[in-house]
Formats: structure tokens, C-alpha cells, sequence
């Protein structure tokens, strides 16, 4: 390679997850994209679900269908930054030999789910 190629880990970005280590696995590497794409689809879902309680004005009180829509879409934009950000660090642990991370914020979105749900419920009854 002449000194102006750049070579296949030099060309990807981020930087930080493919300037070290080794090819993993096209497997394991694979399965993790799709867990990526699996947290995009729940974001999509949140956000969808958040923005379907204000536009279909379900009989709840405004104040309580408001909350758990903004519940809803904030859930949707963390979930998506935590797709990317947990796709990354998983990438570079493979990389560099490393122990795989955990789900940081699986509680986050189960508690927020359930506010959700919650201010819904109390909405309807009020």
C-alpha cells in the first residue's frame, strides 16, 4: 500500500471503534448491526407511539395524554442515542478483545414505559 492509501480500518468511521484491534467475526459483527437496527425500530416505535397520543386526541386529559406523549418521545430519542452509543462500544470490545458491555439503560426505558402507561390509565379515569 503507497503511503497516500488508506487502508479498510482507516476509511470507516467512528475512528475511535475501528483504529485498533483486529476483524472480528463478519458474524459477530453482523449481529451486532442488527441489534443497532433493533434499537432504531424501538425508537421509532416509541416516538411514534408518542406523537399517535396527541394527534389522535384519545379521550384521556390533555394534561395527562401531554405527559405520557413527551414520556414517550424522550424514550424514543435515548433509546436511539443508546442503539448507536452501544453499537460502538460492543464493535471496539470485539475489536480490541475485550469484555462485551451491558444494557445500561434497560430499567430507563422499562420505567419510563410503565409512567406512560400510568398517566394514560390516570388520564382515562380522571
Amino acid at each position: 500500500m503507497d503511503a497516500g492509501e488508506q487502508g479498510p480500518a482507516d476509511a470507516r468511521r467512528p475512528r475511535w471503534v475501528y483504529r485498533e484491534g483486529d476483524e472480528p467475526d463478519p458474524r459477530f459483527s453482523l449481529a451486532n448491526e442488527r441489534t443497532f437496527l433493533a434499537w432504531v425500530r424501538t425508537s421509532l416505535a416509541l416516538l411514534a407511539g408518542g406523537i399517535a397520543l396527541e394527534a389522535l386526541a384519545i379521550p384521556a386529559q390533555p394534561g395527562f395524554r401531554l405527559g405520557a406523549a413527551l414520556v414517550l418521545i424522550a424514550l424514543g430519542l435515548v433509546a436511539i442515542v443508546q442503539g448507536w452509543i452501544s453499537w460502538a462500544k460492543t464493535e471496539r470490545s470485539m475489536r480490541i478483545g475485550a469484555a462485551l458491555p451491558g444494557l445500561s439503560i434497560g430499567a430507563l426505558i422499562v420505567g419510563g414505559i410503565v409512567v406512560a402507561g400510568v398517566l394514560v390509565v390516570i388520564g382515562l379515569l380522571w
